[in-house]
Order: C-alpha cells, then sequence, then structure tokens
C-alpha cells in the first residue's frame, strides 16, 4: 500500500478484505467502515430511526449498541439478558414490544449466538427489524447459519481486541439489494462516489444524507493481511478456549464457578473465555489474586440500563437483574492466539489455587 499511490479508501485492500469478509460470512453485501461503532450509525440511518421509534437493546452489551441508536433520537429500552449466555432474552423482548418498536439490537456475545427462533418470530410478528451487533461474532453460526447475516442487518468490529483486526475497523452486512444502494451512498458522505468508480455514472454529486465511513487503505491493508490468516487464527483460538474448557470444570464444580458453555445449536468462535464466579466478592477476590501473580483477567460491560447515559437516554420497563448479576460476576481469562502452552498452565495453575 505504502508504495501505491492510492492511501485513501476504496482501493486494492478495501475490495480484497471486502472479498474476504463475504467469503467468510456468506453475506449478499459488505461495507467497510471506520468502526463497529459507526456500522451500526449507519444500520440506524438505513433504517431511518427517528424520535418517534423505539430500539430494544439488551442490558448487558458495549456502549455502541444503544448510542448509535441513541444519535438518531430515538428512545433505548433496555431488557434483560440469559444468563445462560449473556444474551438479550427473547421473553424480556417480548414483552418491550410497543406501537413505536422499530428494531431489536442482538448482540452475540463472546461469539456466542443469541436464542434466534424467538427473536425472528418476534421480529415478524410485530414487522421490526433485528440488527445483529456481531462485533464478537465474525465466523461463528447459529443452526448453521453466519452470525450477522440473519437479521435485517448485522455489524462487524475488527477493533484492536477482535480476532481479526486493523487497530481500528468495522463493516457493515447486508442481504437487501435497496439498502445497500443507499448504505453505498451514506458511506461515501452521501454521494454516488462509488458507482463512479465503477463507471456507472460520468460524476458524482450529492444524493443521500450521510457521513465518512469508509475506512483508509492503510487499515484494509492490515486487515487484509489478518483475514488472510483467519482460519489459522481461529484454530489457535480454539485450541486455547478448548483447553480452559477442559481443564477448569472440577474446579469450578467445587467453588461453585460457572465456566463459559455454548449451546448446541452455536458454533462459537473463540472470541472469549469467562467464569461465572458465585459472588462479586469472589469475583473481585479471583482477579487480584491473578493480578497478584501477574495475570490480568478483567470483567466486562457495566449495564447499559444503571449508567448515566442510559438513564438520560433510555428507558427501563423491567429491572435487569440478571444483567446486573452477569456483570458483577463475570471475570475474562487470557486468550490470544499465540498464548503459549507454558502460559495456559501458568493461567490454569493460577485459577485453581483460588478457593472461594
Amino acid at each position: 500500500m505504502l508504495d501505491s499511490d492510492h492511501s485513501h479508501g476504496d482501493g486494492q485492500f478495501t475490495k480484497s478484505a471486502t472479498a474476504k469478509i463475504k467469503a467468510i460470512t456468506g453475506a449478499g453485501h459488505a461495507l467497510l467502515t471506520t468502526s463497529c461503532t459507526h456500522a451500526l450509525e449507519l444500520g440506524a440511518l438505513l433504517l431511518e430511526l427517528g424520535p418517534e421509534d423505539e430500539v430494544i437493546v439488551p442490558s448487558f452489551a458495549f456502549t455502541s449498541a444503544a448510542t448509535a441508536m441513541a444519535l438518531r433520537g430515538s428512545t433505548c429500552v433496555f431488557v434483560d439478558i440469559d444468563e445462560t449466555t449473556g444474551n438479550i432474552d427473547p421473553a424480556a423482548a417480548a414483552e418491550a414490544i410497543t406501537d413505536r418498536t422499530k428494531a431489536i439490537v442482538v448482540m452475540h456475545y463472546g461469539g456466542v449466538a443469541a436464542d434466534m427462533e424467538p427473536l425472528l418470530a418476534l421480529a415478524a410478528q410485530h414487522g421490526v427489524a433485528i440488527i445483529e451487533d456481531n462485533a464478537h461474532g465474525l465466523g461463528g453460526t447459529w443452526r448453521g447459519r453466519q452470525l450477522g447475516t440473519i437479521g435485517t442487518l448485522g455489524t462487524q468490529s475488527f477493533h484492536d481486541t477482535k480476532n481479526v483486526h486493523c487497530g481500528e475497523g468495522g463493516a457493515l452486512l447486508l442481504s437487501d439489494e435497496i439498502l445497500m444502494g443507499r448504505a453505498e451512498i451514506m458511506r461515501e458522505k452521501g454521494t454516488d462516489r462509488a458507482r463512479f468508480l465503477r463507471g456507472q455514472v460520468d460524476k458524482y454529486s450529492w444524493q443521500d444524507i450521510g457521513s465518512s465511513y469508509l475506512p483508509s487503505e492503510l487499515n484494509t491493508a492490515v486487515l487484509d493481511a489478518q483475514l488472510a490468516e483467519f482460519d489459522t487464527i481461529q484454530q489457535q483460538r480454539h485450541r486455547v478456549w478448548d483447553t480452559y474448557a477442559a481443564a477448569l470444570p472440577d474446579w469450578a464444580v467445587r467453588n461453585d464457578v460457572r465456566p463459559m458453555t455454548v449451546p448446541a445449536d452455536s458454533g462459537h468462535t473463540a472470541h472469549l473465555f469467562y467464569l461465572r464466579m458465585p459472588t462479586e466478592e469472589s469475583r473481585d477476590g479471583i482477579i487480584a489474586h491473578l493480578a497478584e501473580r501477574g495475570i490480568v483477567a478483567p470483567f466486562h460491560y457495566i449495564p447499559l440500563d444503571s449508567s448515566p447515559a442510559g438513564l438520560k437516554y433510555g428507558r427501563t420497563p423491567v429491572p435487569c437483574t440478571r444483567s446486573a448479576n452477569f456483570s458483577a460476576t463475570i471475570v475474562r481469562l487470557p486468550l490470544w492466539p499465540l498464548l503459549s502452552d507454558a502460559q495456559l498452565t501458568r493461567v490454569i495453575d493460577a485459577v485453581t489455587e483460588y478457593q472461594v
């Protein structure tokens, strides 16, 4: 890329990385963006969300799932999760539906699929969109279907905390040809520049609202190289995940700890491996215990419904008690592809030394 004269977006690496994403996900259309947050914002624009609309959002999720909707003036309606997976509870979503509901955000936490069957039925019954926040789930499946391609639209993250990354980046996945045509314009500052570059028009001009969501070739060159090694990266991440899953159950039973599990109909992505400690105190205790041994093991999201912005931009029809408990008791173990067997053993030994 540095040897070329093309460092802005939509060059050869943008095209190559896009093709790889489509091959991995089976998506009909994919548009690279500067972040998953921007992909969610672009999705909110496409769905024409506005101040009269409500969007159902799981309380246990990253802030982008809510802020992209609040940015359009829509009200975030926070609902509880299924504690077995950390994903949105379909029953809670059903109870939160009103005549103002326009979309449901579904995050596949840890790359483990949400319970999509009742959510799809709910969306069809009420004529609402499903937005898949698939930041953790590139390559994951639900009943053989690729995550990010099941709902109305899907978003991916290529932040450097994800399985493949380019520092900061994202993608919007679409199956609808009409939405794709408009998304392409919105991504390019509201212009039809992409059509111009394809020779479909003789000049480009302002066509619609939009923003600058197109990543540079600097980012996509890095992403393209990572995507080229996707299978290898995933094999190594699953090696680490499987080692934890095999080594910790006996200790977990003795200490009333619930290790991460995966439903039979979900093909997960080994994005993270977590433990659910019995109490918040024991969660803080094991984090401190591991830190003393030079091992970083963080917790995760603070529930959106209880956060300052959540109180300002959303409402919570029913207290999200399971979300609060999940947040208070979760701890994530180190997981990256090049974690050595010796390092894995050190983590496992340190975890199993801890007694609740």
